[in-house]
């Protein structure tokens, strides 16, 4: 294996560790859809047609993988998905 060939893979394999966490949405009885969605778009970046769909996954399975990254950027996120009354962890 070359030099630059053993660089890429630590690199490739640095990428998957960094990025093997996510935050989990899960349903509840008191928020309604017009509020998740708001808050996914705002909190996550999802684009308002990504937030329904979450949305919807949530309401019918019970939970939603919202967003996947590093931990460090991941708990502001959660904290705020928290601060809006949602439901939420990182796993």
């Amino acid at each position: 294996m070359s030099t630059k060939e053993k660089v890429l893979e630590e690199v490739v394999l640095e990428e998957s560790v960094s990025f093997n966490n996510e935050i989990i949405l899960y349903n509840d009885e008191v928020n309604t859809f017009d509020h998740v969605i708001e808050t996914l778009v705002r909190v996550c970046d999802h684009t308002p047609e990504q937030a329904e769909q979450c949305s919807i996954i949530v309401h019918y399975n019970g939970k939603c993988t919202v967003k996947t990254g590093p931990y460090d950027k991941l708990k502001p996120q959660c904290t705020q998905l928290l601060e809006a009354g949602l439901s939420a962890e990182i796993m």
